[in-house]
């Protein structure tokens, strides 16, 4: 014992236990298995990952054992008599290929089953904290954390899917087996056998000519059930569907409806050539000297034209059509239509002018207009919604379709949400603050989304030719983001002087958001069950698909940014702006864009080049996906250096490369919109290109007498 403590004093140079003290503390460190620690989150996230890869590799052996077992029984039942029943069930063409060949063999050669299964084991100290809150014990990480797991989980889920298949080719060998000593046990028939299966190969052999009943000529299709389409196209692009007629609507309502996705369509250009401009100025700043296109004034002119131009005019727009159709009856007053479009649009222009001439409401983010200007496009809102109650109050049904719940609510909510933003008699210090939180989420929220969702509820039905999954779930999603979605406005100013009970409620109210998002997600992707098929032959369900992930994507990331934590992080920062396009360009315009493709082919009759809707759809899409990935890295960063108190412009030149793959994006993206613009002029005033058999028509016409 003496050497022994005498040993390690030596090797410790003299100092024994108090050497150890003075250990680095790293070494030294008491192992914590606190919920607000990162060891613990680290190693439950890793434990479930390989509790459920250890569950998948004892279905893997158990299958294996009972693969073996299978074959070691079916090995054993092969007995003559089995072989014998096989052969009396042989049909006609087996019969017949028996005789021919009398004698013939057969191998099958077994497959090899695959598993791959590993545990990645990531060290817990690397990102361990000797002082403060870890990050990983913030909820919004937690719950980023949980959605980064969900793919894991689905490629466990792919590799019980393949041991499946594994089981299945074992299956198919054991048939193999079977046919091998089958066709030996046949390759020795007796005579006598031969001949019986002779005999019974000539009954079988018997058949009718199948004109017992009928004639040799073709059928009548009188009622025109049969189609054959022999329509070439590119070999690079798939022919899809189009659109199936519809019943004629009134062409007053047909005007009007164009009407609106025309101006919205030149918004739509407008807007994003404007933030085109605006991305470039990130990467180079001195690109012009001109007051009115600072971007200062030029920013609001971008989020304002494509807000209340490109995608409130959209969604009105289809709100005209889709209102009568469901209710079964005309519209109220087409007038009263022209009027609010008339005043819409004029609130837009005047309110670019004005910004881009300096003047506004001071600063409110998406209420720049000043209040005269926003007036006009509240009258606007005030006209269709009386317009839109009036034509539901005349139905010819019994209820109420839940598109119409879904926009006649919010035209309600953007009128109160407009006149609480606008009337100044809260707005003052801290209330002021508060109204504005109010107003920008409740614009986002229950004016955009409520009212895109009741456009999905209508249109992803009718292109799926089939109903809405559940209508219960449909009014779940909708009075919870209404008792929600209401409460969350002040989660953009976390740790500011608001009251903290205030920010509080903005945070559960953003946990409550979950419960809506996932409803109706679940809602749309049901609706899909088993008509996935149909988007390989459609140029519109694949907007509509896009739309939907980033609806549960998106809104789910609003949920995680909302965290304390995480708010510290990322506000202020550019993942918010990545943020705010994966959901208002993600979801609206995609939801719009697939809504307008479906609509407007059934109110004039000419279809889009689908090579050009599909260089909209994927410019777009990628557009989206290089502008807001870059941007959420970048921010993370950037919110991590500001928490490490490094200096402002040392964040501004690291953010430089990924501002320039902001450009790269958002020039895909204004791209997409030339294409999609140019389908829209295709669709409405394009030529319908030369129809063959209407030339033939009107050739014989001229080539009759003249009587």
């Amino acid at each position: 014992m003496n050497i022994g403590l005498n040993f390690v004093l030596g090797v410790l140079g003299g100092e024994g236990v108090l050497g150890i003290l003075n250990l680095p503390a790293q070494v030294m460190r008491p192992f914590d298995f606190s919920m607000h620690s990162l060891q613990a989150w680290i190693w439950i996230l890793m434990a479930i990952i390989l509790i459920t890869g250890l569950a998948v590799f004892w279905i893997a052996i158990g299958l294996r054992n009972e693969i073996m077992d299978s074959q070691k029984q079916y090995r054993k039942s092969l007995l003559a008599d089995k072989l014998e029943e096989y052969t009396d069930r042989l049909d006609r063409p087996q019969l017949q290929k028996l005789l021919q060949l009398k004698s013939k063999s057969t191998h099958g050669k077994g497959v090899g089953m695959l598993l791959l299964l590993s545990a990645i084991l990531y060290p817990a100290q690397a990102y361990a904290q000797e002082t403060g809150t870890s990050i990983w014990a913030q909820g919004g990480i937690i719950l980023t954390l949980i959605l980064l797991l969900i793919p894991v989980l689905a490629g466990l889920v792919l590799v019980v899917i393949q041991l499946k298949k594994s089981l299945n080719r074992h299956k198919r060998l054991l048939k193999k087996e079977e046919a091998k000593l089958l066709a030996n046990y046949l390759s020795r028939l007796p005579e006598e056998k031969i001949e019986a299966l002779r005999l019974r190969e000539e009954k079988l052999s018997f058949s009718l000519s199948h004109q017992e009943l009928a004639g040799t000529e073709s059928a009548d299709d009188k009622r025109g059930l049969l189609t054959v389409n022999s329509e070439q196209g590119f070999r690079v692009v798939a022919i899809k569907k189009k659109a199936l007629p519809r019943p004629p609507i009134d062409p007053q309502l047909k005007n009007l409806v164009l009407g609106y996705l025309i101006c919205a369509t030149g918004w739509l250009l407008f807007g994003t050539t404007v933030g085109e401009y605006v991305g470039i100025k990130f990467v180079a700043p001195d690109i012009d000297q001109v007051s009115w296109l600072s971007f200062g004034r030029l920013r609001p002119v971008h989020t304002n034209s494509v807000f209340w131009g490109w995608a409130s005019l959209g969604m009105l727009g289809l709100g005209y059509y889709i209102v009568p159709r469901v209710s079964n009856v005309k519209l109220a007053s087409v007038r009263w239509g022209w009027i609010s479009l008339v005043l819409i649009n004029l609130a837009v222009i005047l309110g670019t002018i004005s910004l881009m001439a300096g003047l506004n409401n001071g600063g409110g983010e998406y209420r720049e207009y000043v209040w005269p200007i926003m007036l006009l496009f509240a009258i606007g809102l005030v006209l269709t919604l009386v317009n839109f109650v009036r034509t539901i109050a005349q139905r010819n049904t019994r209820e109420i379709y839940i598109s119409n719940w879904y926009m006649v609510a919010a035209i309600i909510f953007t009128i109160v949400i407009t006149l609480v933003a606008y009337l100044p008699f809260w707005q003052k210090g801290l209330g002021e603050t508060i109204v504005q939180g109010y107003y920008m989420h409740q614009g986002v929220g229950m004016w955009f989304m409520l009212f895109t969702l009741g456009i999905v509820y209508y249109f992803l039905p009718q292109q799926l030719n089939k109903p809405i999954y559940s209508y219960s779930l449909g009014i779940l999603a909708f009075w919870t983001q209404i008792l929600f979605y209401t409460l969350i406005g002040t989660h953009h100013f976390v740790f500011s002087a608001i009251p903290w009970w205030l920010q509080t409620v903005a945070i559960v109210g953003s946990m409550g958001m979950v419960i809506p998002v996932v409803a109706g997600t679940t809602n749309f992707l049901m609706t899909f069950k088993g008509a996935w098929y149909k988007i390989q032959d459609s140029y519109t369900l694949p907007f509509f698909l896009v739309g939907i992930i980033f609806y549960f994507t998106g809104s789910l990331q609003g949920t995680a940014e909302a965290f304390r934590f995480t708010n510290l992080i990322w506000h202020f920062t550019d993942f918010t702006v990545a943020h705010s396009h994966l959901t208002m360009y993600g979801i609206i315009s995609f939801f719009l864009w697939a809504a307008t493709y479906a609509v407007v082919p059934r109110l004039t009759g000419k279809e889009p080049p689908q090579i050009t809707v599909g260089a909209h759809f994927w410019m777009a899409l990628l557009g989206l996906m290089f502008y807001s990935v870059p941007l959420m890295y970048g921010g993370t960063l950037r919110g991590l250096s500001w928490l490490e108190g490094k200096p402002f412009i040392e964040s501004v030149s690291m953010m430089m490369p990924f501002w320039l793959w902001r450009a790269i994006g958002g020039s895909l993206m204004w791209v997409s919109h030339l294409f999609f613009a140019y389908n829209m002029y295709r669709m409405i005033k394009g030529d319908e290109g030369l129809d063959v058999k209407a030339m033939a028509l009107e050739k014989l016409g001229e080539m009759q007498p003249v009587k």
